[in-house]
This record gives structure tokens, C-alpha cells and sequence, in this order.
């Protein structure tokens, strides 16, 4: 959780002696525009830490607790961190993935956790962000069937579209040829 405080993550750092711009160039701080100073960039959010595939913290998610405009904020694109390229869970799905040659592709964070809390080990979620080609390439590392699961509202239909017209562009058809396997659920 990170607080409601602007600099509560800047006062703890402080006192571990982490400097402010390591914790601005990590995407969790932000360079104040019209004085000096810092601000943290997540406050009053629940914190959902993003792991790349050797379970190293990369960036996080954050989920807004009050009636924040934006709901759900991540870290910015850093030299670790991009949204287009990671996948939420993988590091924990992907033992799954590889022995069931089987992943399901859902929305959210919260998503991820409650498929594995029943059970449910391959599934992991984009970072709110559509499917991108370099998911798809990561993906196919692992698996032979993709099944996009992502919510029945409106912007999941939408979003579920979208990642058709990706794998088209990925070249689905030699996917399929190859023994790839895709899905919309």
C-alpha cells in the first residue's frame, strides 16, 4: 500500500539513504516542474509489484483507493520497465505455461491473482495495455495455445479485437500452421 502522502516513499528513502533521483529514474518518484524538489508518484494505492521472468522487481501497478480521476496508475516506461513488452504473473505462470504449452491472457492484476489463488497457475494479464507483438513473441516462447480472456464490457470486447488484428499481424496463420493455437474467450 502506498499511503495518502506526497512524500512518504521520499522520507523512508531518505532515511536508507536512497537518493531522490534513483527513486525518479526506478519511475517512483517525479521531479517537481515548477520548484525543486519531489513528489512520490503513487499515493493512497494498493501496490502490485511487477516481476520480470527471473523474479526481480521491475515496476509495480497501483490501484487507486479513493476517487482518483486515473484508477489505475504504473510505473513509466525505465530502461526495466515496459508495458509492451511484460506480462503481469509470468513469473509465476510460467512453469505452468511451459508444462500445459497452454496460457490465458486475462486484463488485470487482480484477475491473475484470483486464477491462481483456484488453481488456475497459466494465466497471466497485459499491464494496461492492449496485447502487443512483443507479448506475443514473449508468449510463444512458453506456449502453443493462447486464450485471450479479457472482460465482456465494452473496452474488453474491444480490447480482445485488437489483439486479434495483432496476431494477424504476427502472423498467425504460420502460427496455426506451426501447431500455435489462438483463442478469444
Amino acid at each position: 500500500y502506498a499511503p495518502d502522502s506526497w512524500d512518504a516513499l521520499l522520507v523512508a528513502a531518505a532515511a536508507a539513504d536512497v537518493p531522490a533521483d534513483v527513486l525518479v529514474r526506478a519511475g517512483l518518484a517525479v521531479a517537481r516542474e515548477d520548484r525543486s524538489g519531489h513528489y512520490d508518484r503513487f499515493r493512497n494505492r494498493l501496490m502490485f509489484p511487477i516481476f520480470d521472468t527471473q523474479d526481480r522487481v521491475i515496476g509495480f501497478g497501483a490501484r487507486a483507493m479513493g476517487d482518483s480521476e486515473v484508477k489505475y496508475l504504473n510505473t513509466p516506461e525505465t530502461p526495466l520497465f515496459s508495458k509492451g513488452r511484460n506480462l503481469y504473473g509470468l513469473n509465476w505462470a510460467r512453469r505452468a505455461i511451459v508444462e500445459t504449452k497452454r496460457v490465458a491472457v486475462v486484463e488485470g492484476y487482480t484477475d491473475v491473482i484470483m486464477a491462481h489463488q483456484h488453481g488456475c497457475e497459466a494465466v497471466v494479464a497485459t499491464l494496461g495495455t492492449a496485447l502487443t507483438r512483443e507479448h506475443v513473441r514473449l508468449l510463444r516462447r512458453f506456449a502453443e495455445r493462447i486464450d485471450v480472456v479479457f472482460d465482456s464490457d465494452p473496452a474488453g470486447r474491444q480490447a480482445a479485437e485488437r489483439s486479434m488484428e495483432v496476431f494477424l499481424a504476427e502472423g498467425a496463420g504460420e502460427f496455426v500452421a506451426a501447431g500455435f493455437d489462438v483463442r478469444i474467450a
